[in-house]
């Protein structure tokens, strides 16, 4: 099994081999809670990593930390080396030039087509012209099996087609790395299963580094090189797909037990 403190120093890796590293990270919305306690985990460019753990366990808090929305109380995350400075907004500008997020629930401008919606960072954060944009546009539509949707609106979208146009939008910068808010939550298998190979299709093509937060354990096997599993703000265990299989790990071996019989139950 994997170190749970995965730093450039414990892994014996230098940092050129690592993307973002997050060292012994603290974080509570207020004093009276504490939502990430003493965290250290460093993600390899080019690999996936799903963290997966129950609701409300800090996995969609630590994305917004790696994203600069929250400063860390303790400890520091660093993107190519330089440390996240939420409070400096023209770092967080041009880190959010590196990175992609879909949101759990797609997050789309519902008054704003298709189009619109996967140009919108390009405006944002680029000098491109009308051309290029269009280009681009419709270059990350089909790079997510969705050529010719760009007049739609987002109501008239079935849900995994919704996450598809929201995965469109987070890579259409080129990002180094994408994160992955829970991608599967309240799509039937099918459609899930869908975006886990979008998943996949996007990383070899791409390239990336990607980070899945899910609860779905079926998700994080299908996409995965590794699984760190956070429970109650702490990584429990971190480690290869094989190795979590055949883990021992008494609070992993629950979580997946009650996430098998979870899954077995018929829906009402």
């Amino acid at each position: 099994m994997t170190d749970v403190h995965l730093s450039a120093e414990t892994t014996g890796r230098p940092h050129a081999d690592l993307l973002v590293e997050i060292d012994h990270v603290v974080f509570g919305y207020d004093a009276s809670r504490t939502i990430l306690n003493d965290v250290s985990l460093a993600f390899g460019r080019g690999k996936v990593t799903a963290i997966l753990g129950g609701s409300g366990c800090g996995k969609t808090t630590l994305l917004r930390l790696i994203g600069g929305v929250y400063p860390a109380s303790q400890g520091t995350i660093r993107v190519e080396g330089k440390v996240v400075d939420a409070h400096n907004p023209e770092q967080l500008f041009a880190l959010r030039r590196r990175l992609g997020m879909l949101f759990q629930f797609g997050a789309l401008f519902t008054d704003l087509s298709v189009f619109e919606n996967v140009a919108f960072p390009l405006r944002e954060h680029t000098e491109m012209g009308d051309e290029e944009i269009a280009r681009a546009v419709r270059e990350r539509l089909e790079l997510v099996n969705l050529p010719n949707t760009e007049h739609l609106m987002p109501v008239d979208l079935p849900g995994g087609m919704r996450k598809r146009v929201g995965l469109a939008r987070s890579i259409v910068l080129d990002p180094k790395m994408i994160l992955y808010d829970e991608p599967t939550t309240g799509l039937d298998p099918i459609t899930a299963q869908k975006i886990n190979e979008m998943i996949i299709d996007l990383q070899t093509k791409l390239n990336v580094t990607s980070v899945v937060v899910t609860h779905d354990i079926q998700s994080a096997f299908s996409v995965g090189d590794r699984i760190a599993f956070l429970n109650k703000g702490v990584f429990e265990w971190v480690g290869t797909m094989d190795e979590a299989r055949d883990s021992d790990h008494p609070i992993l071996r629950e979580f997946f037990k009650a996430s098998a019989v979870s899954a077995a139950q018929p829906s009402k």
